[in-house]
């Protein structure tokens, strides 16, 4: 018999384990009735009995609190609605059971029982962080043809931490309509995708989880606190927390999928939930709205209430539960453009209740203002504080460096004598009207740019007739370094960093899986992952490499050469970037400098092809610039350019 012990105004929607049992709450306003089918226990529960009923209250949800209910017991609701009957998964649903999908239990997990070891851990400023983008399905697949799951990437934060790289960002990890997934149709946010569960071999994945912990000096894991989606899901956010690296998930509330093989959008969980007659009226579906700016699903009701908790209540789970450091918001362009203004009310609710909850998250809008003429023409108001007016974002992605410099690196492929644009480089440089540089995250390679079938990766745009040539090689360095250090948080993404050529897609199988392997038989992919990792860590150490000044203070498309200059005020650092396109070393190329003196050549991107580069050209570790003034500067020096590469000096103290 379901009883209304421990149910209040302060009961949570979904399913939570309490003292002596769960507690369940499901919203359906409309249905007739809702009633608590499950196994709980050895028992079952599969009747609609006056029994199993539920309470509904004045706000239309029904409640009800199942003595005895524990850890692992399964559960599901029977609706009983005016146009049909049926199962509804809780949207809630801290996991669902794969088998029966979409008819799936949700599981109830405790919420608070994960061993965390992270209470020291502090997200990075923002200045310092540096993202990497990965999808879980595909980034460590141990064997082919499975997809990778949460402890396969776990085993990899060692790596990301060598690498240098302090934000992980995966692609969306909540269940999917269909597998594998990109990751932006779910509609059961709360619950981690199947294929990212591992069921097999946990005690090695315990063991070497445990290694890392131990490593750090850390207590280890039992193996009941991997046993589940969600305690696996904390245990990759738990070490990444160990190894220095905040995690910011991507989470998608512009619109839900659920659109399964048949393209009907599928109706056993948030769709029509109480379920009144489906009359082709998505206005009438519950969570969703009509209007709908090509999202690839269904965009919610924001100006609902219930609708906007739903959301709020997910990012709070991911932080409360899962100590997010942050979210990448997916395309609010769209969110803003379908709700009728109830969109920015949303997002300003949003930011500020996550901030009052958390204040040191990152919160990352994906925002193209030229896609629609119903929304600002800037991203000034998104990033602008919400005490305000602004939506409260903190920052936005930002195209204009990734498209010219994916640009120059096309063209100089054309030819010694092709024209390269370095000026629309420099231009580029700096976000314009941001603030803050930090407030744009900048990327030349994304999921949705190097997907299968549309843009190339790097090396093959580098060279499209050989991406392993010198040519590629080394407009590749080139090309990471205008990223790495230039203004803004630098965004990689997976296999980036180790030059690889392949695009990317959701199959665990197939020619376009990371070469992982190859990174020791392939000495280009071997000395491209130093290159990166070296440069990383220079932009670590260089505070001037992470402030907002830059100035780009020469650029010749006829040489192909750009330089600016980086700096940050009170630290009396300076640091100069040297670009190059050309295929020929310039000898003796005269550039203004800051200050006359000593500059330390502190990298030289020549150096790593074929590591140690035994033909390297360069400037011996430094250069002495004298007291005359060229391009604005007090001072001058002429240095060695090698050819296609990125140079940099640097004087005053380091971190």
């Amino acid at each position: 018999m379901l009883s209304q012990d421990n149910i209040s105004s302060t009961t949570r929607t979904g399913a939570e384990l309490v003292t002596g049992g769960a507690s369940f709450r499901f919203w359906a306003p409309r249905a007739l009735a809702v009633y608590l089918n499950g196994i709980f226990g050895d028992q079952v529960y599969d009747r609609q009995t006056e029994d199993r009923l539920l309470k509904k209250d004045a706000s239309g949800y029904w409640t009800g609190f199942q003595i005895g209910a524990q850890d692992g017991d399964r559960y599901r609701f029977w609706v009983q609605g005016e146009g049909s009957s049926g199962y509804k998964r809780d949207p809630y649903a801290r996991e669902l059971a794969p088998d029966g999908f979409p008819d799936s239990f949700g599981i109830l997990r405790e919420a608070n029982s994960f061993p965390w070891h992270d209470d020291g851990f502090v997200t990075p400023d923002f200045s310092d962080m540096i993202v990497y983008q990965l999808h879980v399905g595909t980034y460590a697949i141990r064997n082919v043809g499975v997809c990778a799951n949460f402890l396969d990437v776990a085993r990899k934060v060692p790596y990301l931490a060598d690498l240098g790289i302090n934000v992980l960002q995966p692609l969306p990890i909540d269940e999917q309509e269909t597998s594998p997934s990109m990751g932006y149709g779910g509609a059961d946010l709360f619950s981690p995708d199947f294929p990212y569960i591992a069921v097999a071999d946990l005690p090695d994945y315990l063991a070497a989880i445990n290694g890392l912990l131990a490593a750090r000096q850390r207590t280890p894991l039992a193996l009941k606190d991997i046993s589940s989606g969600p305690g696996q899901l904390k245990a990759l956010v738990d070490l990444c927390h160990v190894y220095g690296i905040a995690v910011v998930f991507d989470v998608v509330y512009n619109h839900a999928g659920g659109f399964d093989v048949s393209g009907q959008f599928d109706d056993h969980c948030l769709y029509y939930g109480d379920r009144v007659p489906n009359k082709g009226n998505n206005n009438d579906s519950l969570y969703f709205t009509d209007q709908d700016r090509g999202t690839g699903g269904l965009a919610f009701a924001l100006w609902n209430a219930d609708v906007s908790q739903f959301l709020f209540d997910n990012a709070m789970y991911l932080l409360r539960e899962f100590h997010a450091d942050g979210f990448r918001y997916d395309e609010i362009s769209t969110l803003l453009s379908t709700n009728q203004g109830s969109g920015w009310e949303f997002c300003r609710a949003l930011t500020t209740k996550l901030r009052s909850f958390k204040d040191r998250i990152l919160q990352n809008a994906e925002f193209w203002p030229r896609e629609f003429s119903d929304i600002p023409a800037t991203a000034l108001p998104v990033i602008a504080p919400s005490s305000t007016g602004g939506l409260g974002f903190d920052v936005v992605q930002h195209d204009y460096l990734r498209s010219v410099v994916r640009s120059a690196v096309q063209a100089a492929s054309r030819g010694a004598d092709a024209p390269v644009s370095v000026s629309a480089i420099a231009a580029a440089l700096y976000p314009p009207t941001f603030d803050h540089a930090w407030r744009a995250v900048t990327c030349i390679e994304n999921h949705d740019l190097v997907l299968t079938g549309r843009s190339p990766r790097i090396p093959v745009l580098a060279d499209s007739s050989n991406p392993r040539s010198w040519y590629a090689r080394s407009r590749s360095r080139v090309a990471t370094a205008l990223l790495l250090t230039a203004p803004g948080i630098p965004h990689l993404f997976m296999g980036q960093e180790f030059l690889e050529q392949m695009p990317w897609d959701v199959l665990p199988n197939g020619p376009n899986l990371l070469s992982w392997g190859a990174l020791v038989t392939d000495r280009a992919m071997g000395d491209h992952l130093r290159f990166t990792r070296d440069l990383i860590h220079l932009r670590r150490n260089l505070p001037a490499l992470r402030g907002d000044n830059v100035h780009a203070f020469y650029q010749s498309d006829g040489d192909r050469i750009l330089a600016y200059h980086r700096w940050l005020e009170g630290t009396g650092q300076d640091v100069i970037v040297v670009a190059s396109f050309a295929e020929t070393t310039r000898q003796g190329y005269d550039l203004g400098f800051p200050a006359a003196g000593f500059w330390a050549e502190v990298f030289n991107s020549d150096l790593y092809d074929h590591w140690v580069n035994p033909w390297v050209a360069g400037n011996g570790g430094g250069i002495h610039a004298d007291e005359k003034p060229l391009h604005g500067f007090a001072a001058s020096a002429s240095i060695v350019i090698p050819a296609n590469s990125v140079v940099v000096f640097a004087r005053g103290p380091a971190n």
